[in-house]
């Protein structure tokens, strides 16, 4: 049944819980009548760590619900729609879904799995009820479920826990419920919060059960759950009706779309309505006490309303409150706008996002091949596109420093990464620095950000990864020893100490190492943390790399291009095997002659490069070195390109303590 065939009030079902509401706007001692639950509706956040089967199952939900025809093509991993996504196998960007099971509507979440897209999983558990928490029958409750998890039980939200992968041989499902009662215990659930049940579901096969070994068949009894341990929306048939906007879209024929829930009242196409607006629209700098700030208000109008059936979107008449739906035909609505009556206008408190913790310099790109791969070049273009991702993402705040560089903040490295990315894919040339965390100051002492780092290794490698850390300021909280033989350390590490680490850790654990961190927090400055000790080996002259050249220079330590790449001078061809740079000449060719030799030519066989992906030149970059970034390209080069100007001593081997950031 559509939402447009029965208005609230109208045959719709609701059940009547006994509390009461006073609502601000009505005088002392004026009570409305029962705040009532919707039957109809189930609104969701399904919640997961990386790679635990999460998209998976939301595939099984979409398909058993009969979403898709019978004869439809389906693709795995269906939510996963960002292009980066699918290449990373992670969720980056939270998307909506519907389905419909014995009349009741379920809208559903997927949130990301990563504590960098933290923003998004705020916004996120806004929007609904209640949590699915899915958790690996091997793994266990990991830092970005920890996070999660706390975030919705602050926000009272209760949930229905699935403990997946069951048919794994190593699967432990009863001393993963225990970490996962843990867990809840640790971030404070109340008793109701506790009381959840648990289902254990195998999302590649579509099945879950109550019990372990159970003859699971399908999904029914998830679906019985969460319709039976969720609860539907508050509601109320006499308030003003009040949607907040909680992320943004755009169509071609409609123009921007604002996505939200309608908290209260009803929504309906081709009325007028008041916009009001937080005086500071940046949603992390909401006031701490929750109360609504002041807030400007202009009249608009909404001109077409959309929900989903599946993944497709369709276009409604109404959508009342509890319903998750979008709003078309005000031009200029930002997040945590929010759309209330038109004569008694009432904002409602702004999304409270948490600070970023690391930052990063964008600026345009200065090499001696600027503006030859990229569209967009200019410092305008690059602050117009910057600007666009803080309204889009709340989690991200931009300050310019000049005019062609910004400070771009961010909740991690991954996330700068992928808008990184994302730019180069849209024809932006651009140059980044060496990521930097965000202080704070408390009186005389200055804080830094701290993370919990949880390592999952194989015993051989616990003492060269412990002195690892050790050197990064990282303190050991618990370590336990698996069947398997794998070692599980958890650590507190400062979040720079994290900068650069996954890159050496792989190596110390010849791959074999799986490491989660999660932000954990201020902590006073821990001293000191040398950066990476190796030197670099910098190109001293334009040209092309010769395989002669590479061939002579390649024991000096390891190169990160191929012969027949052109190089400039001042762009960083390899990691030098010593602590100091060193400029080299890879265009060098033998000289030919007319004298023959006595003996033949040597051969040339050189060792396979290591290339430079983004993610790995973040890291790899010091103070002194920016990775360019074009559309075709990532290279990495030295802030000072001419080598008589440059010092063959790097500038710094270790971090100072800063000032406030």
């Amino acid at each position: 049944m559509s939402a447009a065939e029965t208005p609230i009030g109208f045959g719709r079902v609701f059940c009547i819980s006994a509390c009461w509401i006073q609502l601000s706007h009505r005088p002392r001692g004026l009570f409305l009548p029962k705040v009532m639950r919707r039957q109809d509706v189930r609104n969701i956040a399904i919640v997961a760590h990386v790679d635990h089967g999460k998209t998976t199952l939301v595939d099984a939900l979409l398909r058993q619900s009969g979403a898709f025809r019978p004869n439809e093509q389906m693709l795995e991993r269906v939510m996963d729609s960002f292009a980066l996504e699918r290449e990373r196998g992670i969720t980056i960007i939270a998307k909506n879904a519907s389905i419909l099971w014995n009349g009741v509507r379920i809208n559903i979440v997927d949130t990301p799995g990563h504590s960098d897209f933290s923003g998004e999983v705020e916004r996120a558990l806004s929007m609904v009820d209640g949590i699915l928490l899915l958790v690996d029958a091997c793994e266990g409750p990991l830092p970005q479920t920890r996070f999660v998890v706390k975030k919705a039980l602050e926000a009272g939200l209760p949930a229905v826990v699935c403990i997946n992968k069951i048919d794994r041989a190593e699967a432990c499902p009863a001393e993963v419920l225990d970490k996962i009662y843990d867990l809840f215990i640790d971030l404070d659930a109340n008793e109701h919060q506790l009381d959840f049940p648990v289902l254990y579901t195998n999302a590649r096969a579509g099945t879950a059960g109550r019990q372990v070994g159970n003859d699971a068949r399908d999904l029914t009894p998830l679906f019985e759950a969460i319709i039976r341990h969720l609860p539907g929306p508050e509601v109320s048939d006499e308030a003003t009706p009040q949607f907040q906007v909680n992320n943004l879209d755009y169509d071609d024929y409609v123009g921007r779309l604002a996505l939200g829930r309608v908290v209260a009242g009803t929504i309906r196409a081709g009325h007028n309505y008041t916009r009001c607006r937080p005086h500071n629209s940046q949603c992390e700098r909401a006031p701490t006490d929750g109360s609504a700030s002041h807030s400007t208000r202009s009249a608009c109008r909404v001109t077409r309303i959309y929900g989903w059936e599946g993944l497709r979107r369709v276009e409604r008449e109404a959508a009342y409150a509890g319903d998750i739906v979008l709003i078309a035909g005000i031009a200029d609505i930002e997040i945590g706008d929010t759309v209330t009556d038109l004569e008694d206008p009432r904002p409602l408190p702004p999304i409270l996002i948490d600070q970023p913790t690391v930052a990063m310099t964008f600026s345009v790109n200065s090499s001696p091949w600027a503006g030859r791969e990229g569209t967009f070049v200019t410092s305008r273009k690059l602050g117009e596109r910057l600007l666009a991702e803080a309204r889009r993402n709340v989690s991200v705040r931009v300050e310019q420093l000049s005019p062609e560089a910004w400070r771009v903040m961010a909740r991690g490295e991954l996330q700068l990464a992928v808008i990184l990315e994302t730019m180069r894919r849209e024809g932006f040339e651009v140059q980044v620095s060496k990521p930097t965390v965000i202080t704070r100051q408390d009186g005389n002492a200055i804080l830094e950000p701290m993370e919990f780092l949880v390592v999952d290794l194989p015993e051989e490698f616990i003492g060269s990864v412990t002195q690892l850390l050790a050197a990064r300021q990282g303190k050991m909280r618990a370590m336990e020893t698996k069947a398997s033989g794998v070692v599980r350390l958890e650590y507190d590490v400062p979040a720079r100490g994290l900068i650069g680490l996954r890159g050496r850790f792989l190596t110390e654990t010849r791959g074999l190492g799986v490491m989660h961190a999660i932000f954990n927090g201020y902590a006073p400055w821990r001293g000191a943390i040398r950066s990476r000790q190796n030197g670099a080996m910098i190109s001293d002259r334009e040209g092309i790399a010769t395989p002669y050249a590479l061939f002579h220079l390649q024991g000096r330590g390891q190169f990160f291009i191929r012969p027949g790449e052109p190089v400039y001078e001042g762009m960083i061809v390899g990691e030098y095997s010593r602590e100091t740079n060193l400029p080299v000449n890879v265009c060098r060719e033998k000289k030919l002659t007319n004298v023959r030799a006595a003996g033949h030519d040597e051969a040339i066989r050189l060792s396979p490069p290591r290339l430079m992906l983004l993610d790995n030149a973040i890291e790899w970059i010091d103070e002194e070195e920016l990775v360019e970034l074009t559309p075709k390209s990532v290279r990495i080069r030295h802030r000072i390109l001419q080598t008589a100007s440059r010092s063959k001593h790097r500038a710094a081997w270790t971090d100072k303590t800063p000032l406030q950031a």
